[in-house]
């Protein structure tokens, strides 16, 4: 059984500056726009799992449940800010951070940071599209990215390794859930007493269930190369639909909601308590 990361203070986190206090600001400020997508998105996959597929239990799903939400303009606008907020900290991160590791270990952390940079933009892109009325769906744009991969050369291939690497990244992801790994994310404060363990156990059932929903997306990237079809490939709503269409579906379905909306409230409690 995995061991849970000590209480006691970890190693500092990767900064630009210790000076540079805003740099904090701009990380919290953007990680609560991002729970809020998520909190989003297990309630979309929720109402899926219920009979509901009006709605698309993906980023830009949840940025369209938000729009019809009160005041949903100003909603948008802010999760936007939020998740270019988020594009900033790891774009710092990538060309500056990660000073506390060396050699290859400090390259990997920062080619992570600047992925983590790319895939908040597209988040906040696809709200700024919500915001002015020309946001499209989530798959159909998923489709689109795999049709040009694939027509390109060796472009079978190219898709092939796509849905290996996402698969491999929602592997990552379990991984972190079982070892807890993920605790390191939190201060000692976060980690320690009643709500330490309880953000604790959102942390597990969130990256599992998002473990589980990549190894699910890259499967459909696998199907797409071997069948020659850009169709067969999508997001994390085709995902979810997928799972839906199988035996139990719409149990297994609601455990990974559950667990989706269990990852946004890890990440507004890392918000709160963002370890340095």
């Amino acid at each position: 059984m995995p061991t849970r990361p000590s209480t006691a203070p970890s190693s500092p986190r990767s900064q630009i500056s210790p000076d540079h206090d805003w740099v904090d600001w701009v990380a919290r400020a953007g990680l609560v726009a991002y729970g809020v997508v998520y909190l989003m998105i297990g309630w979309l996959a929720i109402q899926l799992a219920l009979g509901d597929r009006e709605g698309a239990p993906s980023s830009s799903g949840a940025m369209k449940e938000l729009a019809q939400q009160p005041f949903g303009s100003v909603l948008i606008w802010m999760v936007s800010v939020g998740m270019f907020l988020l594009v900033i900290w790891q774009g710092l991160e990538a060309a500056f951070g990660h000073r506390d590791e060396d050699g290859g270990k400090r390259v990997a952390k920062r080619l992570s940071s600047a992925g983590k940079a790319i895939v908040y933009a597209v988040i906040g892109v696809s709200g700024v599209k919500v915001a002015i009325g020309a946001g499209t769906s989530g798959s159909k744009g998923q489709e689109t990215m795999t049709a040009r991969l694939m027509n390109a050369p060796a472009g079978q291939v190219l898709v092939a390794i796509v849905g290996l690497a996402i698969i491999g990244y929602g592997l990552y992801q379990v991984v972190q859930a079982w070892t807890e790994k993920f605790a390191e994310k939190l201060d000692s404060e976060g980690r320690s007493g009643t709500s330490g363990t309880a953000y604790i156990a959102f942390g597990k059932a969130g990256y599992a269930a998002r473990g589980v929903a990549f190894v699910v997306v890259g499967g459909l990237f696998g199907y797409a190369a071997v069948t020659h079809d850009a169709k067969k490939s999508g997001g994390l709503d085709q995902a979810l639909f997928e799972v839906l269409d199988q035996p139990f579906g719409p149990v297994l379905l609601c455990l990974i909601a559950v667990g989706l909306l269990c990852y946004g409230l890890f990440t507004l409690a890392r918000a709160r308590h963002l370890s340095r």
